[in-house]
């Protein structure tokens, strides 16, 4: 497959997107490259801007196995991966698989269950494995999480643990959508209240296992000359050396970061990863990957505004 061919694919698996969902463009741009550099990805906003019906329609639009998990507060580990339960009329111990043996996975209010339950997904999003007593048991090589989460403002949610945070390659957050697109909403799924799905709205898949595999192969094939690795580099670096961070981001985040501007340039029809490609992916990669010191937050800062002033400061190779 060319990076033309990748292009096409994507534009296809938006136009099948926007049958279904109004506006949140920025949003589908990085569940594609996510989708195409292997990664996943956390979407935080408030309840009803759609975030179900896109991964919904996204999964079909690809032509993926589509699952959802619901979390909440007395959800176990074992809801989410599986277990082996010992069925009477044989005598012995039958694995009963959890809806994490899917291709692609919303992972639902993920912050309303505890930290131990969400850890339950930390082997599956890293290793695209899981482990049942002792047996490790393979997913698909597609594996793919899209989490959603509520504001941390809002009561009765639990912050992800750092180490789940890292394995999402973007988080982004879903905002209220504009007067005008709003109004379309409106007019688009006012005839009933009930909540309404991909099939009705015509969304069919224009990707397959095949297709989805060649473009990953193309993607990784995507040029990344020095002078964009050492760009990669100092933005990476830079961010543990500010002020108002306590925490700056691992050397993870780099290797992803560079996965994810080799996947943009190839959707934008390019074998070539420029500066611009990681300008425009550093904020949503970093966002959730960096904590503000205590003055920081005292102060007001948000995370958003000192990835800004890095990238700010950093100069860009020309």
């Amino acid at each position: 497959m060319t990076v033309d061919e990748v292009r096409a694919l994507a534009g296809a698996i938006r136009q099948e997107v926007s049958r279904a969902v109004v506006g949140q463009e920025a949003t589908v741009e990085l569940m594609l490259v996510a989708l195409f550099a292997g990664g996943h990805i956390l979407l935080e906003g408030p309840p009803g801007t759609a975030k179900t019906l896109l991964a919904a329609s996204f999964a079909r639009a690809v032509g993926m196995e589509f699952g959802r998990i619901q979390f909440t507060p007395d959800l176990m580990p074992g809801d989410i991966i599986g277990a082996n339960l010992f069925n009477f009329q044989t005598s012995e111990f039958t694995l009963t698989r959890g809806p994490v043996f899917t291709e692609l996975l919303l992972a639902d209010e993920i912050n309303r269950t505890p930290p131990k339950t969400q850890a339950a997904l930390l082997e599956a999003m890293q290793e695209r494995t899981v482990t049942i007593d002792g047996a490790s048991l393979p997913l698909s090589e597609r594996f793919t999480v899209v989490a959603t989460q509520n504001p941390i403002e809002q009561q009765g949610v639990y912050p992800l643990p750092e180490a789940q945070l890292d394995r999402f390659l973007f988080k982004q957050s879903v905002d209220y959508p504009s007067a005008d697109e709003e109004r379309r909403i409106i007019a688009r799924h006012g005839a009933r209240t009930a909540a309404m799905s991909p099939d009705d709205w015509g969304v069919t898949a224009v990707a397959d296992a095949t297709r989805l595999g060649a473009a990953v192969e193309t993607v990784a094939g995507v040029r990344l000359v020095d002078e964009v690795i050492d760009y990669i580099l100092a933005l990476i670096r830079a961010t543990r050396g500010v002020a108002d961070l306590e925490s700056g981001a691992s050397p993870r985040a780099g290797v992803m970061l560079a996965g994810a501007a080799r996947a943009r340039a190839a959707i934008d029809g390019r074998d070539f990863v420029i500066p611009d490609d990681v300008k425009a992916l550093a904020p949503a990669l970093l966002r959730h990957r960096l904590i503000l010191s205590p003055a920081a937050e005292i102060d007001g800062r948000l995370v958003d505004a000192v990835v800004a002033g890095i990238i700010e400061t950093i100069e860009a190779p020309r």
